[in-house]
């Protein structure tokens, strides 16, 4: 087990994309607003936006945000909830309708396995 608890371990938020070609444009506009709010909210440490380019893999692109630590996560929720709401987008619905498949998921940095 980690000598860090999870309160200030960093947390990494990594979200994959398999985006069709005609929902690329508004995909990739929607991700740009979505980091520029992430962005500005305290915990945030850095972000990657990835575009597959070679392999087998099912995913186009793919986010990876990390946070200061898990205590980040629900803050930035709600900011995000929040912008959603001001632009009356619901992102679950979008993503259907533009056949976007999705796969979401928060991670911690493997500690190793205990000795």
């Amino acid at each position: 087990m980690s000598s860090q608890s999870n309160s200030v371990a960093p947390l990494y938020r990594i979200n994959k994309y398999t985006v069709p070609v005609e929902a690329r444009q508004q995909f990739v506009e929607l991700v740009d607003r979505t980091l520029a709010v992430i962005r500005k909210q305290d915990g945030y440490v850095k972000d990657l936006f990835l575009e597959q380019h070679a392999g087998p893999g099912q995913f186009d692109f793919i986010t990876m945000i990390e946070f200061a630590n898990a205590d980040v996560a629900p803050k930035v929720a709600a900011a995000l909830v929040e912008f959603d709401r001001q632009l009356g987008l619901d992102r679950e619905a979008l993503m259907k309708t533009l056949g976007i498949r999705t796969d979401f998921a928060s991670y911690r940095a493997f500690g190793g396995l205990a000795a």
